[in-house]
C-alpha cells in the first residue's frame, strides 16, 4: 500500500471512525455555521448545540445496541 493511500485511510478512520452518522452530522453543522455566519448573524451557538445533539444521538444508539446484545 502506498504511503498516500495509507495516509488517506488513516484520515478516514480518524474522521469517520465507527460512526459515520456523527461524521455527517458534524459536516452538516459546519455548513450550517458557515451559512449563518455568511448571513451576517452570530454563528457561535450552532456548534455547541450540534455537539450536544450529536452526542445525545450517539449515546442513544449505543444504549439501544447494548440492550439488544443482552
Amino acid at each position: 500500500m502506498s504511503r498516500v493511500i495509507a495516509l488517506l485511510v488513516g484520515v478516514w478512520e480518524f474522521v469517520v471512525g465507527e460512526d459515520w452518522r456523527t461524521a455527517i452530522g458534524v459536516v452538516v453543522a459546519l455548513g450550517l455555521t458557515a451559512l449563518v455566519a455568511q448571513a451576517g448573524n452570530a454563528a457561535w451557538w450552532v456548534m455547541p448545540i450540534a455537539v450536544v445533539a450529536l452526542l445525545a444521538l450517539s449515546l442513544r444508539r449505543a444504549a439501544r445496541s447494548a440492550v439488544r446484545k443482552r
